[in-house]
C-alpha cells in the first residue's frame, strides 16, 4: 500500500465515520426525506378501498346552506344523534370541540336580553342540557382537544391493562386539554382526542398517536374509542417491551390487535379519498328523514361526525397528496385496524441502516482506493438497486419501512470523496500516460490513420437520410424479472436477430443503444429506394419477432410476448464521424433523427409497432398503410403526420386490405367531422383488420381516445401564425 492510499484510506474512513454518525444523530432533513419516500411508496401502491362499516357524516357547504353557519344550536345536533341512534349506529363520534355553552340556547339568548328577569331565564329550555340527555345512554363519543393553558385533563371512561413494561411514558405527553362542557362529558360514553400530528411540524399526516400521557395516565384518540364504544369492552390492553419500560409495541382493542411505534402511534396506509365515505349532515336531519340507502349505510356502522367545508380550517394532508378533512383520516385510521393492513417501522430499523451505512461505505473507500472507481461505481449502483429493491419489497409484501435513501446518499457521498481523492492524487500519473499514448492504443484509430489520414477529420456532410429507431416495449418490466445476465441474453438474442434484417436490406447500424437500435439509410454509400429498404427492414423484423415469440425463444414460456416498437422517418441530417479527435463514431444527427425517435416513442400511445412519417410514406406507397393521425412531437411547432406499415406490396393489392381502406378512410372523414358513426365504424374497422393483421385490434381500440391527432393540420399552421 502505497503512503497516498493509506491516506486515501484514513480519509475515507474518517467520511464514512461521520456519515454514520450524521445518520444516528438523525437531523431533520433525514427525517424529512424518509417520510417523502414512504410517501411516494403509498402513492405508487396506496390501500384499496373496500366498504368498510365506517362513515362520515359530513358537516359540509352543502348542510351549512341549507341549516346556516356553523356552530348550530345543540337541538339540531341532538335531532343529529337521535337519527343516527335510530338507525343503528355502533358507536358516534364527534370530531367537534364542545367547550363552550351554546350561544343559541334559548337560556342564553334571553339573558343576553337586558331588563329580563333572571327567574324567567331559567326556565327557558337550555341546548346543552337537551343535547346531554340525547347522548346519555348511547354510544356517543366526544373529542377533546390540547391546550397549552391550565392543567386540566379529561376524564377517562376506560381501564387500561399491560403486559410487559409499563409503557405509560411512550406516548405524546399531554399537559392540558380544553374542558368540555361538564354534563356532556359524563353523559358520553367515550372520550378521545381529536389531535392527528401534535407537535409534529410537517403538514402531511403520516402516523397518529392513538394515546397521549401526562405521565401518570393514557388518554385514547377519538378513532380507537370510537371503535372500542362500539365494540361495548371496557378496557384497551397495551403490550410494552418485555426488558423496557416507556416503549409500545401493539394495543389490544377488543377483538383487533393494532402494531403501534414505540410511541404509541398508529402509521397511516390510506386510500384515495373516496366519495362513497361520506354522508351529508343534511341527509341525515333532512325534514323528510333519511332515504334508505343512507339508514342502510349508517346501520351497524362507526359514524365520525365532521366537517370538510373549506372555511371552518380542518383539512389536512395525507401521505398521497390530497387535502382531505381532518375527520376522514380517524375514519381511515378505524378502517385500517378493520382491515388489518398495517404498516410498521420496526426498532431496529434505525440500527440496521446505521450498519448499513458504516458497513458499505468502508467496502466502497476498499473498492475504490485498492481496485477501481468503475468498479466501486458498479458496486455503488448494485447497492443502490438492492437498497431500493429490498426496500420497496419489505413496503410491498411485509408492510414494513425502511428507509433506502440514507445509505445510498451517504454511499455516493464516499464514492464521489473517494474517487475525487485517486483521481487528484492516485491517478495523476497514470493519467500523463494515458494523455501522451492513449490515441495509439485503440486498434480503430491505428486502423483509419494507415488507410486513411483524411479520415481523422471531425465533422460531416448533409444527407437524405431514411432514419430508424426500434425499441423494446416494456424493457424495463421484462429486466426487473430477469437476473442481470438474462436480460444481457435476452438482449442478444433479440437485437442479433433484429439488426441483421437492417444489413440485408442494405442499412447502416448506428448503434445500440441499451434496448433500442438505431440505424440509418442512403449513408455512407447511396442507396436507391432507400425509404422502401428501411420499411422492408421492418416489416421482416416484425416477422422475426412473431417467430422468436411463437418458438419461445426467450426462454419466458408461453404467453409471455416480447413488442417492439418501431419509428421511421425521411429527412435530411449530418452524418459523419462524431466525438473527439481521439475518439469518434461515424454516426448521424439532425433533425430527421430526432424525428424517427420520436415518431418510435409515439407507438405506444398510437397502439401499433411500426410507424413511418409522411415524408417516408411519399417515397413507399406501394406499401400497404393507413393514416394513424398527427401528433405533436416535442421540440416541433406543428403536429406532424404519421402512418401505420400494415404490410408490404401484397398486403396492399389484397382484397382484405382494399376492404379496410375503404372503412379506415371513412373512418378518419367520421373523426375530422366529430361524427356519430365514429364507434360503428370503429367496429367495422377491427372486423376488416382482423383479417389483414392481428396487430391493428389496439390501434383501433385507441383511436377513438385521439380524435385530436385526426383535426386538419392547417388548424395548426393557423394557430402558430396567430401566436
Amino acid at each position: 500500500m502505497t503512503r497516498a492510499q493509506q491516506i486515501g484510506v484514513v480519509i475515507g474512513l474518517a467520511i464514512v465515520a461521520a456519515l454514520t454518525m450524521l445518520r444516528a444523530d438523525d437531523p431533520g432533513i433525514f427525517k424529512l426525506i424518509r417520510g417523502v419516500t414512504f410517501d411516494e411508496y403509498q402513492r405508487l401502491v396506496p390501500r384499496s378501498f373496500e366498504p368498510m362499516p365506517v362513515r362520515v357524516v359530513d358537516i359540509d357547504e352543502a348542510s351549512l346552506r341549507e341549516f346556516g353557519q356553523w356552530p348550530w344550536p345543540r337541538d339540531r345536533l341532538v335531532l343529529l344523534v337521535d337519527r343516527l341512534s335510530q338507525m343503528g349506529a355502533a358507536a358516534i363520534a364527534f370530531d367537534v370541540l364542545f367547550a363552550e355553552p351554546d350561544r343559541l340556547s334559548p337560556r342564553n339568548v334571553v339573558r343576553e336580553v337586558a331588563g329580563v328577569d333572571p327567574l324567567l331565564a331559567e326556565k327557558l329550555p337550555d341546548n346543552d342540557e337537551i343535547f346531554a340527555g340525547s347522548i346519555a345512554g348511547k354510544p356517543v363519543v366526544l373529542g377533546f382537544g390540547l391546550s397549552n393553558e391550565g392543567g386540566y385533563r379529561p376524564p377517562v371512561k376506560a381501564g387500561f391493562a399491560f403486559t410487559g413494561e409499563s409503557p405509560v411514558s411512550a406516548p405524546p405527553f399531554l399537559s392540558a386539554s380544553t374542558p368540555l362542557r361538564p354534563q356532556l362529558e359524563a353523559n358520553a360514553a367515550g372520550l378521545g382526542h381529536i389531535s392527528l400530528n401534535p407537535g409534529n411540524p410537517s403538514p402531511v399526516v403520516r402516523a397518529v398517536p392513538l394515546f397521549l400521557t401526562d405521565g401518570e395516565q393514557l388518554y385514547p384518540n377519538l378513532a380507537i374509542e370510537a371503535l372500542r364504544v362500539a365494540q361495548g369492552v371496557s378496557t384497551y390492553v397495551l403490550s410494552g417491551a418485555p426488558d423496557r419500560a416507556g416503549v409500545m409495541t401493539s394495543a389490544k382493542i377488543g377483538d383487533f390487535v393494532v402494531p403501534l411505534t414505540a410511541a404509541g402511534e398508529l402509521w397511516l396506509y390510506v386510500t384515495p379519498d373516496r366519495a362513497e365515505r361520506y354522508i351529508s349532515a343534511r341527509q341525515v336531519i333532512a325534514g323528510a328523514g333519511a332515504s334508505p340507502d343512507v339508514a342502510a349505510a349508517v346501520n351497524g356502522s362507526i359514524i365520525f361526525v365532521g366537517t370538510s367545508a373549506a372555511g371552518l380550517q380542518d383539512i389536512r394532508v395525507t401521505a398521497l397528496g390530497e387535502n382531505v378533512p381532518g375527520v376522514s383520516l380517524h375514519a381511515q385510521a378505524v378502517e385500517q385496524i378493520l382491515s388489518g393492513q398495517f404498516l410498521s417501522r420496526p426498532d431496529w430499523a434505525d440500527g440496521l441502516e446505521i450498519l448499513v451505512i458504516a458497513v458499505l461505505g468502508c467496502l466502497l473507500v476498499v473498492v475504490t482506493t485498492f481496485v477501481s472507481p468503475a468498479v466501486a461505481l458498479i458496486c455503488g449502483l448494485l447497492i443502490t438497486a438492492m437498497a431500493l429493491v429490498a426496500s420497496w419489497l419489505s413496503f410491498l409484501y411485509a408492510g414494513l419501512l425502511f428507509d433506502p435513501l440514507a445509505p445510498i446518499i451517504s454511499g455516493s457521498i464516499t464514492h464521489f470523496a473517494a474517487t475525487s481523492f485517486r483521481i487528484l492524487v492516485i491517478d495523476r500519473e497514470r493519467r500523463a500516460v494515458r494523455r501522451a499514448f492513449g490515441h495509439y492504443l485503440s486498434p480503430s484509430l491505428l486502423h483509419r490513420i494507415e488507410h486513411t489520414r483524411d479520415a481523422l477529420r471531425l465533422g460531416g456532410d448533409d444527407r437524405e437520410l431514411t432514419v430508424m429507431f426500434v425499441d423494446v416495449r416494456n424493457f424495463t418490466e421484462i429486466s426487473e424479472r430477469l437476473a442481470p445476465a438474462e436480460v444481457v441474453r435476452f438482449l442478444n438474442t433479440l437485437l442479433d436477430a433484429l439488426s441483421r434484417h437492417v444489413v440485408a436490406n442494405e442499412g447502416t447500424l448506428d448503434k445500440f443503444i441499451g434496448d433500442s437500435i438505431m440505424a440509418f439509410w442512403n449513408a455512407p454509400i447511396d442507396v436507391t429506394d432507400h425509404a422502401t429498404k428501411a420499411v422492408r427492414a421492418a416489416l421482416a423484423m416484425r416477422e422475426t419477432l412473431t417467430e422468436l415469440n411463437a418458438g419461445d425463444a426467450f426462454g419466458f414460456g408461453p404467453g409471455q410476448q416480447v413488442g417492439i416498437g418501431i419509428g421511421i422517418h425521411t429527412g435530411l441530417a449530418c452524418v459523419g464521424n462524431m466525438g473527439a479527435k481521439t475518439r469518434f463514431n461515424y454516426s448521424a444527427v439532425g433533425d430527421a433523427v430526432n424525428v424517427a425517435a420520436r415518431i418510435e416513442s409515439c407507438c405506444k400511445e398510437v397502439g401499433f409497432d411500426i410507424l413511418i412519417s409522411d415524408s417516408t410514406a411519399k417515397l413507399v406507397q406501394t406499401m400497404a398503410l393507413v393514416e394513424a393521425g398527427a401528433i405533436p412531437l416535442k421540440g416541433k411547432s406543428s403536429r406532424t403526420k404519421i402512418l401505420a406499415v400494415v404490410g408490404n406490396e401484397r398486403v396492399a393489392a389484397s382484397r382484405e386490405f382494399a376492404a379496410l381502406d375503404i372503412v379506415h378512410r371513412q373512418l378518419i372523414q367520421a373523426l375530422h367531422s366529430h361524427s356519430r358513426n365514429t364507434r360503428k365504424l370503429v367496429g367495422t374497422a377491427k372486423l376488416r383488420a382482423a383479417q389483414v393483421i392481428g396487430g391493428l385490434t389496439e390501434f383501433y381500440q385507441r383511436i377513438s381516445a385521439r380524435t385530436d391527432h385526426f383535426r386538419d393540420v392547417s388548424e395548426d399552421i393557423e394557430k402558430n401564425a396567430a401566436d
